[in-house]
């Protein structure tokens, strides 16, 4: 068999024999001539077959230039096979400046006629035919930009000294309180529930002293919300590092790998993104502008919006009005909104002493929050008297609290959804266009 070639491949070799594999995007069937668009993995090729149609008064013919032409008129879109024949430049060729002149086809599997999905198709009929839908080079895009978005994350922390952990998904407790959970039944004593969040281990890794950490995984919420941002199931971006003086500490590290990141982006898909997406990947600059909440309020009403919500946070129109007013201001897509009441925030988060506000924060990109980071308490009298506030049990919490009883240093971290940063970077609509697969209220398959 020979040697398969990438279709990203062939403008850089000569003319000569050659093999591609890949499945049919189009057919065009004429009478005299065939062409096919075979597309892989990397990009899209032109197929071409000088016909040869049965002779009406019963001539002489090449059995395999007859049998090629019939199996050409028979492909149907989807179908999946190797081509093999001689590759050929030529600069009037608008797609790539290459074709190949076909000399046999072999196909691996075939696709059924009628396609379930068009390119008008609703959003949840083509998540019903995902890997179809992902067929396309645009959306395709989405993937291997998250694989460089995230590639770049990784190496960022590696550089810098980060330890990375997969911790699990299965907890005896729950990591954010009691709310939105998935509990199920674990060997017919115990219930376990999925984990919402890495926060336990995390905060665990500073008391077992690694300093720095990271995290990219599957976390689950039962959240019965169907807006464009929310999943029942995503992955989440964690870090979280010690000996910190402040949530700053923790929102610098978080702009350098946002601007890190998007730079590698950038370099590598930019063109790309633009021509399909018509977007232009803006790499940020650090620092980031930082807003406290009150400020932000203050900002947003001074606009002519009026927060409907009573607990003194944003609402996601809020979110929308201080970031663009960041994005006038300060020129800036990002925007941190920092200082939350705890009545907002979860027990663990630090309080100021003197503002009694959270040493927190969250980050919006392009009008929509992405993160919330914070400084952690790591005081054990000072942390389970904010959980009794909370409610929370204690008795609940006792493997938690163990890691304070033996000691843990300052520290503090943030957890950032992953599809809301790639979403809102494409400029798309929803999570589910970013999403491999979504997982929602009423979708559990495919």
């Amino acid at each position: 068999m020979s040697e398969r070639v990438l279709v990203d491949q062939l403008q850089s070799r000569e003319d000569g024999p050659v093999s591609i594999s890949g499945w049919v995007e189009t057919v065009r069937d004429q009478k005299k001539v065939q062409f096919v668009i075979l597309r892989d993995e990397t990009g899209a090729v032109q197929l071409v077959n000088p016909a040869t149609r049965p002779d009406p008064d019963g001539g002489e013919q090449d059995a395999d230039a007859l049998a090629l032409t019939a199996l050409i008129s028979e492909l149907s879109t989807g179908t999946f096979l190797t081509a093999t024949g001689e590759l050929k430049h030529d600069e009037r060729v608008k797609l790539g400046g290459v074709e190949i002149k076909l000399a046999g086809l072999e196909v691996a599997a075939a696709a059924l006629p009628e396609t379930p999905i068009a390119s008008d198709s609703g959003l949840d009929k083509r998540m019903d035919w995902r890997f179809i839908d992902l067929r396309q080079r645009r959306n395709a895009l989405i993937f291997r930009v998250s694989t460089t978005f995230e590639h770049a994350m990784r190496s960022y922390w590696v550089e810098n000294d980060y330890v990375e952990l997969h911790t699990p998904k299965l907890m005896s407790t729950p990591a954010e309180g009691n709310a939105e959970l998935f509990a199920l039944e674990y060997f017919g004593e115990q219930t376990a529930y999925l984990a919402q969040s890495p926060q336990h281990y995390k905060q665990m890794a500073q008391a077992a002293g690694f300093g720095k950490i990271f995290e990219i995984g599957d976390v689950f919420r039962a959240d019965p919300s169907f807006t464009s941002r929310h999943a029942t199931e995503f992955t989440s971006v964690d870090a979280e590092i010690s000996w910190i003086d402040s949530y700053d500490d923790v929102a610098r590290m978080q702009e350098e790998l946002l601007a890190t990141a998007i730079q590698a982006v950038a370099d590598k898909h930019g063109a790309e993104i633009k021509e399909l997406f018509d977007i232009d990947v803006v790499v940020p600059t650090v620092p980031f502008p930082r807003i406290p909440l009150a400020e932000a309020r203050e900002i947003v009403a001074a606009r002519g919006y009026a927060i409907p919500r009573t607990d003194g946070d944003l609402d996601p129109e809020g979110e929308r009005q201080i970031s663009a007013h960041a994005l006038e201001t300060y020129g800036h897509e990002f925007v941190f909104i920092t200082d939350y009441h705890p009545e907002i925030r979860p027990f663990y988060h630090m309080r100021n002493a003197e503002t009694g506000l959270t040493n927190s924060y969250d980050l919006l990109f392009k009008g929509v929050e992405i993160t919330t980071g914070a400084q952690r308490e790591h005081r054990i009298d000072v942390l389970e008297a904010q959980a009794t506030e909370k409610g929370l049990s204690l008795e609940g919490l006792e493997h938690y609290l163990d890691f304070f009883r033996y000691g843990v240093p300052p520290h503090g971290g943030f957890g950032m959804g992953l599809a809301r940063v790639l979403m809102l970077m494409f400029g798309q609509d929803s999570i589910r266009e970013v999403t491999f697969l979504f997982r929602g209220p009423t979708r559990l398959a495919p």
